[in-house]
């Protein structure tokens, strides 16, 4: 039931935009239907799923990377009244800052190739985990602070055994914020600077009119987004089985 109700969305969300090209008589030019996606899709599959790897690839890269500084920049930040001074303000800040601004000057730095890209996805994606992550290492009960230190545990033993466990849930909502953000940041990149990746497809088939084509490159990136958001939910399903979050998922 749970993989049913999602797929009969789909199919609605589909069966409604069918009906609107054909009552309304748009063009194509406009609005494809989703025979002519589907067609546009068959006309160049290789070419289309070759420029979808490329895509996730640059998503996945900077989704890691923005792991790898977030969280332990946001366990610096929980851990340091000073740090969370300095660095709390600069994050709002660059968060603030839309991306499609930064993006034509990490491209100059940068270059066309993957590194402007990955960094655009790390941009996007690294204030939520920062954010969550703290968030989750505060929300520790005190007691059960109190209750391994009295046990004599370990400042080790208290942070894997008990902040990180209880903060898990809280991150993991983090990150299926940033994985989603993390398609967005690497498409933000193609469209300002690239020769290859699903954003480059749709600025290039916006340029020739192909609008079928454009909207068949938007298909392949909300399978990427929400297969990347489902394996997410799977893993903490895995790591953090008794998490609320996920029932209703």
């Amino acid at each position: 039931m749970r993989a049913v109700l999602p797929v009969l969305g789909l199919l609605g969300i589909i069966g409604l935009w069918w009906l609107a090209t054909i009552v309304f008589a748009i063009e194509p030019l406009l609005v494809p239907s989703p025979a002519d996606v589907v067609a546009s899709f068959l006309e160049l599959p290789g070419y289309l799923l070759e420029q979808a790897l490329i895509t996730l690839w640059e998503a996945v890269s900077g989704f890691g990377l923005s792991i790898v500084i977030g969280v332990p920049l946001a366990l610096l930040i929980v851990g340091s009244s000073v740090l969370e001074r300095m660095f709390y303000p600069l994050l709002v800040a660059l968060n603030a800052v839309p991306k499609v601004a930064i993006a034509p000057i990490v491209v100059v730095w940068f270059g066309f190739g993957i590194s402007s890209k990955v960094l655009m996805v790390v941009l996007v994606c690294i204030f939520p985990i920062v954010i969550s992550t703290a968030s989750g290492m505060r929300s520790t009960p005190s007691e059960l602070v109190e209750l391994f230190r009295s046990l004599d545990a370990t400042r080790t033993h208290e942070f894997f055994k008990l902040r990180l466990w209880h903060a898990l849930p809280q991150i993991f909502v983090g990150l299926k914020v940033s994985i989603t953000l993390a398609v967005i940041g690497a498409v933000i990149g193609e469209f300002v600077g690239a020769d290859a990746g699903l954003g480059y497809v749709i600025t290039a088939s916006g340029g020739s009119a192909d609008t079928s084509l454009a909207f068949a490159a938007m298909a392949l990136l909300a399978i990427i987004s929400v297969t990347l958001f489902y394996l997410l939910t799977w893993a903490e399903r895995k790591l953090v089985p008794w998490s609320e979050e996920h029932r209703v998922l």
